[in-house]
């Protein structure tokens, strides 16, 4: 349902309505005595967002991953269509960008992460043509798959290269999934003797978790990928194909080098909202200040927060949502009960889990925690590349994801 004038306050009021905030709210409703919820969400699609990997690839078609967001507002719930502007947390007010004000009794935070596209000079104009391509957007993720194309067919050498940006962002593995599809479909059309693969990663690892990065540096080896650490793509010139990096580490000052390109596939930078950044909800670097453990805010007792907005130091996967949404469903209800959290909370251990196509029918499901120690969901070893894994991430996980996780099932 929608709002209307006369209810403006709510039990508990969910701030977002992605895959955090649909399944809090679908998992706060689901008991005797479900407090009044209310989402403030302004979009009206839904997008299940690891599939844009299987786009790129050629696999899926993209139109598979969208939905209407009403079919999964959960009944019960007042769907707010309508985006937060600015928290009064002592006041226990949202405001609105259509200027409603909203008044809570909780608050759940979890409007996802910003996508900065102009953080890099020329991306946002070079995007979709002159070989310029991203998983990160809906609306091009399907140019990728023509780059790809394109490349393959091309006569003679060409130049395929793929970006990792500084800080946080969505997906960690997203970076490298789409170079391995793209080197595997070079490979099966004759033309990867001919390519030359390269991965320019602000970072300075290829993964962060020693288990999984030994299978994927030999992914890498296998292809003919050249690696380049400590790269920092900072300015893309579509017309002349040619992306600009800064060049880090050493004992000078950063320098910047530039490389001619066919294909270029960039993860652009990501950050906090900057309505979240702005608001006394963020620490100091933006994000929502809450526990690492029980996903409370830190100085706002009566509020949450969960998703790629929160301050937890977790890799940001739709897989760590479906951990972290039960705590935040438990601990809210508890605290709303008058219960203590250190005598009945549940505590959230950082899992995360980033499904790392290597190839065609190849998968390494990389699972760990806060501590990057392997948390593996299945009895075998999961960091060698296998086609169970690729079928999973293809066909069980966007089931799971619309008929599970989002109705508070999984």
């Amino acid at each position: 349902m929608e709002t209307n004038a006369e209810s403006n306050h709510f039990a508990v009021l969910v701030v977002g309505g992605g895959s955090a905030g649909l399944t809090v709210a679908s998992l706060l409703l689901q008991g005797e005595n479900a407090p009044p919820v209310g989402i403030i969400e302004p979009a009206e699609k839904h997008y299940y967002q690891p599939l844009w990997t299987l786009v790129g690839g050629g696999v899926v078609d993209k139109s598979e991953t969208e939905r209407q967001e009403e079919d999964y507002i959960p009944e019960g719930a007042t769907w707010i269509r309508d985006a937060a502007k600015s928290f009064e947390p002592e006041s226990n007010v949202v405001e609105t960008k259509k200027g409603a004000r909203y008044t809570y009794d909780y608050l759940v935070v979890c409007p996802g992460i910003q996508i900065n596209w102009d953080a890099i000079p020329g991306l946002s104009e070079s995007l979709g043509t002159n070989g310029v391509c991203s998983n990160y957007s809906y609306d091009y993720c399907d140019y990728t798959w023509e780059c790809v194309q394109q490349v393959a067919d091309t006569v003679g050498p060409v130049r395929a290269l793929f970006t990792q940006p500084a800080g946080a962002f969505k997906c960690g593995g997203a970076p490298q999934k789409i170079m391995y599809l793209a080197a595997d479909h070079l490979r099966r059309t004759g033309k990867l003797d001919k390519a030359d693969v390269q991965f320019f990663s602000a970072g300075g690892v290829i993964f962060g978790v020693t288990k999984f990065a030994r299978t994927l540096k030999k992914v890498v080896k296998r292809y003919g990928i050249t690696t380049n650490f400590q790269n920092e793509l900072i300015e893309v010139r579509g017309e002349s194909k040619e992306a600009v990096f800064r060049v880090h580490g050493g004992d000078g000052a950063p320098a910047e080098r530039v490389e001619k390109f066919d294909m270029l596939h960039v993860t652009p930078p990501q950050s906090a909202p900057g309505f979240i950044a702005r608001s006394p909800l963020a620490n100091e670097a933006g994000w929502v200040d809450v526990d690492a453990y029980t996903l409370q805010h830190k100085r706002f007792i009566n509020v949450f927060g969960l998703g790629d907005a929160g301050s937890t130091p977790n890799a940001k996967t739709g897989a760590a949502i479906r951990k972290q949404a039960p705590v935040v469903a438990h601990n809210l209800l508890a605290l709303r009960s008058g219960l203590s959290l250190d005598a009945v909370g549940k505590k959230y251990d950082g899992y995360a889990s980033c499904p790392l196509v290597t190839g065609y029918g190849k998968l390494v499901l990389a699972e760990f925690d806060y501590d990057n120690n392997p948390a593996p969901s299945f009895p075998f070893d999961t960091s060698q590349e296998r086609y169970s894994m690729y079928v999973l991430k293809k066909d069980l996980l966007p089931n799971l994801y619309w008929h599970g996780m989002l109705r508070g099932r999984a």
